[in-house]
């Protein structure tokens, strides 16, 4: 198993951070750390590019954190013509800065920087992917 399974087109059937989708298939959102130099580093890397060693754990995301910046896409590029409208993101994990796609079930003109994001793994028959949603704010 590899990222042949992840998102909507790939062109890489293995890497050496494949584990990466088997987590997602299993509802798991995970990175790595270096074990050398304690960087975190999204997307996952096995080599860490801080320190250059190759010594790289996984670890688990935390799935609550914080709408940073997000742009609506209107005219996708190849792969992702049937997608458009949607909206890219980056949201901030306890100081992990995760890229994604805004769950289609979010308005985007209800999206406000600072506003509290949940980072969700999905499937679609056979693809495999992540996106954020929204969490409502506490009362």
């Amino acid at each position: 198993m590899g990222f042949e399974n992840f998102g909507t087109i790939s062109f890489t059937s293995e890497a050496k951070t494949d584990a990466f989708v088997s987590y997602l298939e299993q509802g798991k959102f995970m990175t790595t750390r270096c074990r050398s130099c304690s960087s975190v580093h999204f997307p996952p890397k096995m080599d860490c590019p801080s320190c250059r060693t190759s010594s790289a754990e996984w670890i688990e995301v935390p799935v609550d954190g914080t709408l940073l910046t997000f742009s609506t896409v209107y005219y996708g590029p190849s792969g992702f013509e049937d997608k458009a409208p949607y909206t890219l993101a980056i949201a901030d994990f306890q100081g992990i800065h995760i890229f994604g796609t805004v769950s289609p079930d979010i308005p985007p003109d209800t999206l406000k920087a600072g506003m509290p994001v949940k980072l969700v793994p999905f499937s679609e028959g056979e693809k495999t992917g992540y996106e954020f949603r929204s969490i409502s704010f506490p009362e």
